[in-house]
């Protein structure tokens, strides 16, 4: 028999910054690993690597000592697998069955994909087999802002009344916020900073007022969307040119829950 080993946990992560106490509950989902391994030697040797990465208090051992063979120098390779970018991975297994290894879980990006998976090529000789079977999870808030896609939700000037482009992009919109079920959404109002900063803020909380009224009547549930006007006080452009103006009068949707 092959030794086996299997390292399993809710998040081997943290989860992605839109939710903070997801990631408060992934950063300390513990470490289950279990299997068998040739000896007492293997075993400490996998536990102390686990342990270093993770922190001890993570680590539940189920490991088991039996009567396996394992190829060369398996406990080195092993040892080289279980590596910090390991702690990219939310919702992940890794399973090591003599020279075969499987890694499954969700990654914030391609790119950290390929980052883990050549990483395991590398730290591996040519008799192991490696099946990456990451995926890249989409977070809501990637879902928002690839809908917005950096897109104005445009009003009638000086007005809190929705002009017909911000409404296409708020049906677009909603559509999204309907597939986030039970999240929280806070939708944000900003301006430039002409005119002034009472009239601002109250003209952005307006705004973001009749956004959510807006996909409310979308079929959005209106304990999901909270709002809020900040006014001139988070530009993101220059207010000195006419553009900057233009991108700093916008809505913000931001998951917060």
């Amino acid at each position: 028999m092959k030794p086996t080993i299997f390292i399993l946990a809710a998040g081997l992560a943290a989860a992605p910054a839109f939710a903070d106490n997801a990631a408060s509950a992934a950063a300390t989902a513990p470490i289950v690993v279990s299997g068998t391994v040739v000896d007492d030697a293997s075993k400490a040797a996998l536990l102390g690597r686990l342990r270093a990465v993770y922190g001890p208090e993570r680590v539940v051992d189920q490991l088991a000592v039996g009567r396996v063979s394992a190829p060369p120098n398996w406990n080195e390779h092993v040892a080289r697998l279980i590596g910090p970018n390991l702690k990219l991975v939310t919702r992940g297994q890794l399973q090591v069955d003599g020279t075969s290894v499987s890694l499954r879980g969700d990654v914030a990006s391609e790119a950290q994909k390929q980052q883990i998976a050549g990483d395991l090529a590398m730290n591996l000789d040519p008799s192991y087999t490696v099946n990456n079977g990451l995926r890249v999870a989409v977070s809501e808030q990637g879902m928002l802002d690839a809908a917005l896609a950096n897109r104005i939700i445009e009003f009638e000037s000086g007005k809190a009344e929705l002009a017909d482009s911000g409404k296409l992009i708020l049906d677009q919109m909603s559509a999204v916020l309907l597939r986030l079920k039970d999240k929280k959404v806070e939708v944000i109002g900003h301006t430039d900073n002409a005119g002034s900063r009472a009239g601002n803020l109250s003209l952005s909380q307006a705004r973001a007022e009749a956004v959510k009224a807006y996909v409310v009547g979308r079929g959005v549930k209106a304990d999901m969307v909270s709002v809020s006007g900040e006014g001139p006080d988070r530009p993101v452009a220059d207010n000195r040119t006419p553009e900057g103006r233009a991108r700093n009068r916008r809505i913000e949707f931001k998951v917060v829950q």
